[in-house]
């Protein structure tokens, strides 16, 4: 019996298919007799490629080779007009991220970015033909076939992570629109993909075949054969490589490759090719166009030959600045758990290192507690503060959240972890109004009538709508004056003599110093003196305990029913020159009286952090807009007169 080929006719119907049934219909309409059965009209249909590979004139046969790339290139390449609006919508998207404002794609621009879509479809997908028709291949002609069959099926590679912390990668399903390269091509995985196939059919289901997952169980493992899928078990075996389990993560020797600005990409995507990376590097083109504004580095760890060869990290440079944050190989393109000192190592060498060193010591951290938990031992005050991000937000260096955060915090009990974080005991956590008193440390829950003002009285220092997500930033005794727009920027100037880094120097926007101008007025009263304020930071969902969305007064008329007051003009100003830590494109509004400018819009500070400055700017506060439930305002509590 032909194994192979029985296999591709059930997996298939192969023997159904135009390229297989024409000939046989040829040879029969000539009058000879051809034998009727599937698996042999299956292998005369193979025999021709081999035919093909086992060409003595090496011209004839790369001949053949060459019409077989391109008979799949025909059918499978993406065609100029199959690209989809949604990849240039994603090209811009990915360029304002990156700083380069909202580009222009022009129609060269366009063809230029189709063109090279293609040319990186068909590069990929040579690459399996070149490796599958050469010497090393040594499959038979149906694994062959079972092989390219797939792939031209599947799209690019994501990885992910199970609930349980499980590192798992799939490929996407291709269509005519899919953008994306071919699959990495690793000979490894390949081989123990056809291999456990070939093991599979050989023994006719008669015994299981040997587990050889590193990480599934047996159970798994032969409902994953029993798929006879190949982007299934290919996608598997490739993460599980040597280089890229635990153990081969845990070897983090190596050494930095620094390719030139200008330089040809051809080395750095050749030393890419054959790993389960998400690097758009991978591509000629990308890296071609990165090599273009500035050097690029990569660490390669050490195999288990001791050769430095296992891509690591990737650091890609603007002219003498660190483009974007470093990127690793785990999802998303975040850091594996073990690679972090050597990043922060490296990091010491450029001049916007500060840029990303918290990112580094957050990855680290969350790998300690990452490791603590797997040991059962319990996190103490410091890293459940972390880890629920009451301080700050954990940054890394992926282009999504490290998906270990939810994961680890998918397995925790709050109410068991709240009493730790905030030093208390369970019965001194309040969930209403009337259960504030004189020994309550915390509040966590809704927010009613005049709330504010106890929590105030009785000066109750951690404060949540929901826990952990629905921290209230309380600023208490808020000392606010009168202020001119000249001392304003007077400090701001003397503050940002000492300031290096662009985002944290302080600026000033042309409308926020026309609102400036306004302070004093009739309409806009200035202070007569010194005030102290507690202030207040809210979602809109804070102060509705809703998703929806609300204009501006609903929100104004709301926080006076929860006690707040808006704002004196002057908190902006103060809180920007105070405010000199502000995240990275964090921003919020100001809840104060509106001031109009010239062209009529009524506006309100708007404090804000991004890669030009840490912004004293405005905000649109017009009495029709609808704000969102991730909106926050600034209010405040003035104190009574004595």
């Amino acid at each position: 019996m032909l194994e192979g080929e029985s296999f591709l006719k059930q997996k298939f119907d192969l023997h159904k298919a135009p390229e297989v049934a024409r000939p046989v219909d040829a040879i029969r309409k000539m009058g000879k007799k051809i034998s009727h059965d599937p698996e042999a009209e299956i292998g005369r249909y193979l025999k021709s490629y081999q035919d093909i590979l086992e060409r003595k004139d090496s011209s004839k046969r790369d001949r053949g080779i060459r019409a077989i790339k391109r008979m799949l290139h025909t059918y499978y390449v993406i065609k100029p007009d199959e690209v989809p609006d949604s990849y240039f919508d994603f090209q811009k998207r990915i360029a304002r991220e990156q700083g380069h404002g909202d580009i222009e794609i022009t129609p060269d621009i366009r063809d230029e970015m189709i063109k090279n879509v293609i040319t990186n479809q068909t590069r990929s997908l040579d690459n399996w033909v070149d490796y599958l028709s050469s010497e090393d291949a040594m499959y038979p002609m149906w694994a062959k076939y079972w092989a390219i069959r797939s792939v031209i099926n599947m799209g690019g590679l994501r990885k992910y992570q199970e609930e349980d912390g499980e590192e798992k990668a799939k490929f996407t399903k291709r269509t005519k629109s899919t953008t994306a390269s071919f699959p990495v091509l690793n000979p490894r995985a390949l081989a123990m993909t056809i291999g456990v196939m070939k093991d599979k059919i050989e023994k006719d289901n008669k015994a299981p075949i040997e587990n050889i997952s590193k990480k599934l169980s047996q159970e798994e493992f032969q409902k994953l054969l029993s798929s006879e899928n190949f982007a299934k078990i290919y996608a598997q075996l490739l993460i599980e490589m040597p280089e890229y389990s635990t153990e081969g993560l845990k070897e983090t020797r190596g050494q930095w490759v620094k390719y030139l600005k200008d330089s040809d990409p051809d080395q750095l995507v050749k030393s890419l090719e054959g790993h389960p990376l998400e690097w758009c590097t991978a591509d000629p083109d990308i890296a071609r166009k990165q090599l273009q504004v500035g050097d690029f580095y990569v660490y390669y760890s050490i195999n288990d030959e001791g050769k430095a060869v296992v891509p690591r990290l990737a650091i890609r440079m603007e002219g003498n600045k660190i483009a974007e944050p470093p990127r690793g190989i785990a999802p998303d393109q975040n850091l594996d758990p073990y690679i972090a000192p050597i990043l922060e190592e490296k990091l010491d060498e450029f001049p916007d290192k500060q840029n990303f060193l918290k990112r580094s010591s957050d990855m680290k951290r969350l790998t300690a507690i990452e490791e603590k938990i797997k040991q059962g031992t319990n996190l103490d005050k410091q890293e459940l503060t972390f880890l629920y991000e009451i301080d700050s937000k954990i940054e890394g260096f992926g282009y999504k959240r490290d998906p270990r955060i939810a994961e680890i915090i998918s397995q925790r009990n709050p109410e068991q972890d709240m009493p730790i974080v905030f030093e208390c005991t369970p019965d001194q956590i309040a969930r209403n109004s009337s259960e504030i008193n004189q020994n309550t440390k915390a509040y966590v829950g809704s927010f009613e009538s005049h709330i504010f003002a106890k929590i105030r009285e009785y000066n109750i220092k951690h404060v949540y709508s929901k826990f952990p997500e629905g921290k209230i930033e309380i600023i208490r005794d808020f000392e606010v004056a009168p202020m001119t727009l000249d001392e304003f920027e007077k400090m701001a100037a003397e503050y940002n003599k000492s300031i290096t880094d662009e985002s944290l120097k302080i600026e000033i926007s042309d409308y926020a110093k026309y609102m400036f101008g306004q302070i004093g007025t009739e309409k806009h009263p200035a202070l007569k003196g010194k005030e102290n304020l507690d202030l207040f930071r809210l979602k809109v969902r804070d102060l509705f305990n809703d998703e929806n969305t609300h204009t501006i007064d609903q929100i104004y008329a709301r926080a006076e029913e929860l006690g707040l007051n808006l704002c004196p003009p002057e908190v902006g100003p103060t809180y920007r020159l105070e405010y000199t830590d502000q995240p990275m494109n964090e921003w919020f509004r100001v809840a104060m009286e509106q001031i109009s400018v010239p062209a009529g819009r009524p506006l309100v500070f708007t404090l804000k952090r991004d890669e030009s400055g840490s912004w004293l700017s405005n905000g649109w506060a017009g009495p029709g807009f609808e704000w969102g439930p991730d909106n926050e305002f600034v209010f405040c509590l003035r104190k009574l007169a004595a």
